[in-house]
């Protein structure tokens, strides 16, 4: 299999929906109906391709016959439209390595890897973790994400990584808007936005694409802001970009799987609902922020079309 794919375009990081049910993991089982229905709404509205089973998919608290099935109903929704690019984070490779062929066999295109979770490797391990996974032979997407795994893949460290054949791309998630002249220019790999709240920053220093949170709810508006921004129209994009960043903000926080489904809700498009734990339900006082932010963004799409 080739190791090369394009990743240009706005690639979701899905929700994953959940239906009550007493015999399920704290009695809450996926609704693979909903999932696959949502899957097929980020597709028509133009997305490049999906990403199950990644933090904002909940993976950490599926069973493993979810996981897998997350992903088989993810390919089959996308019906061959884009890509699919499955996450299979794990402690450590030889089970990050097993996410990936089953990734591999049930048709993901690509997968998401972040370093090993839990422990705070250095870097040696980390390229080892990255080789080990390769063996596998699909397209790999590395994740920096040193808030949630204590490790931070600086540009040092991605120069490493992209020596590996597979490693095309890197999710920049640090927030460091600097590190994309950084990484240019120590290798030649894929930088994608992976916060929303700095995609326009990301694009102008020259991310190629966008594994993004909040297109769950505005996948067409996504779409658009990010073509604009391939397309050089800075202006118009940033128009449209103030409207979105204070809720976009929220995929940068603790509590963004939350808020997050709550905005789905409120849009109406396609079904959030609830989480599992460990994540319960927001706060009063973020609940009303994460609606009023929503309702901010509805105003300013409102305008923006009536001009």
């Amino acid at each position: 299999m080739s190791s090369t794919i394009d990743l240009g375009g706005v690639v979701v990081a899905t929700a994953l929906a959940f239906k009550p049910d007493s015999s399920a993991p704290a009695g809450l089982a996926v609704d693979y109906d909903k999932f696959g229905e949502h899957v097929d709404f980020l597709m028509s509205n133009g997305c490049r391709g999906v990403g199950p089973n990644g933090s904002l998919g909940e993976y950490s608290s599926l069973t493993d016959e979810e996981r897998r099935q997350v992903i088989k109903v993810a390919v089959d929704a996308v019906a061959g439209r884009g890509i699919v690019i499955a996450g299979s984070h794990g402690v450590g490779w030889h089970q990050a390595q097993q996410w990936a062929r089953y990734a591999q066999a049930d048709g993901a295109d690509a997968v998401l890897l972040l370093p090993p979770i839990i422990y705070h490797c250095n870097d040696d391990e980390v390229v080892e973790h990255y080789r080990r996974v390769a063996e596998v032979g699909l397209p790999i997407m590395a994740y920096n994400n040193p808030f949630d795994t204590k490790v931070d893949l600086t540009p040092q460290l991605v120069s490493r990584l992209a020596e590996i054949p597979e490693v095309i791309a890197v999710k920049e998630f640090s927030g460091d808007v600097r590190r994309v002249f950084e990484i240019k220019e120590l290798c030649d790999i894929d930088v994608i936005a992976g916060a929303d709240d700095v995609l326009f920053e990301l694009m102008v220093d020259g991310a190629v694409g966008w594994f993004a949170g909040f297109p769950n709810v505005f996948p067409a508006e996504s779409v658009e802001l990010y073509e604009l921004m391939r397309q050089g129209r800075v202006e118009e994009a940033k128009q449209l970009y103030r409207g979105l960043v204070p809720i976009f903000r929220w995929d940068s926080r603790v509590e963004f799987v939350q808020a997050i489904k709550l905005a789905m809700d409120i849009c109406g498009n396609s079904y959030g609902g609830v989480t599992r734990p460990p994540r319960g339900p927001l706060t009063p006082a973020h609940e009303a922020q994460v609606r009023a932010d929503t309702e901010y963004a509805l105003r300013a799409l409102a305008a923006r079309a009536a001009q």
